[in-house]
């Protein structure tokens, strides 16, 4: 539109000036300049217009802050905030959302209704989707997925080919890495790690600095807290309670 505005006023300039010119008749001259005043008058406006700084571009991220300045994503279209950082070769999905300080960046993945904000970091292969959050000064990398309506947050940590689902919190400074999977309503918190082929799920917790590794399963309503560890391929069910 710019480029075909500014030929017009081009062209239009060039004739009078041929007719100015080339032509000893002043009136004629006269006549054809105000023939042709309106339009590029019409032409220098537009030009103006188009010249005009574009009014700035913001999104309530519904966090409290009102619209804040900020910006589609190119790959995938999700909302970025400008505070926010996201490379080209990551994908944020349309109705996901990245914002604060947060940093996507490699191959991560990010889409559904996911929420990515405060100071988190999503990179790798990571995919993180379906109603989740990331926040605080989380970590979701390599290849883990975190999907559902599950949250990680605080400095938590989820690497590996680890998947945290359902809605399941991480939080805490705790680890969930290797193949491990946390599910239903699980939590992992405080300095806990679970690795390995480990699986916590149900409405199970491991807390304080406790460790489930090996093929071990934690589930129902267990708890495994404190220094305890729980490995191999040992399943802690029901209403158990393990504490070392």
């Amino acid at each position: 539109m710019l480029t075909d505005t500014k030929i017009r006023i081009d062209a239009l300039t060039l004739i009078l000036a041929a007719l100015k010119y080339s032509s000893p008749d002043a009136k004629r001259y006269d006549e054809a300049r105000d023939r042709h005043a309106d339009a590029i008058r019409e032409c220098e406006n537009l030009l103006v217009e188009a010249n005009a700084p574009a009014a700035p571009v913001t999104h309530d991220f519904v966090d409290g802050n009102g619209p804040v300045p900020a910006h589609r994503h190119s790959n995938g279209y999700g909302w970025v905030a400008d505070t926010a950082t996201v490379e080209a070769t990551a994908y944020v999905g349309k109705d996901a959302q990245v914002y604060g300080r947060a940093h996507v960046s490699g191959n991560a993945l990010v889409f559904g209704n996911a929420l990515v904000f405060g100071n988190a970091l999503v990179f790798g292969t990571a995919q993180v989707y379906g109603n989740t959050q990331v926040f605080g000064t989380a970590w979701v990398c390599g290849s883990a997925q975190v999907s559902g309506n599950a949250q990680v947050f605080g400095t938590a940590q989820v690497y590996g080919n680890a998947q945290v689902s359902g809605t399941a919190w991480v939080c805490g400074s705790a680890q969930v890495s290797g193949n491990a999977q946390v599910s239903g309503d699980a939590w992992v918190y405080g300095n806990a790690q679970v690795y390995g082929d480990a699986w916590v799920s149900g409405d199970a917790g491991v807390f304080g600095t406790a460790q489930v590794f090996g093929n071990a399963r934690v589930y129902g309503t267990a708890q495994v807290y404190g220094d305890a560890k729980v490995s191999d391929s040992t399943w802690v069910s029901g209403d158990a309670r393990v504490c070392e």
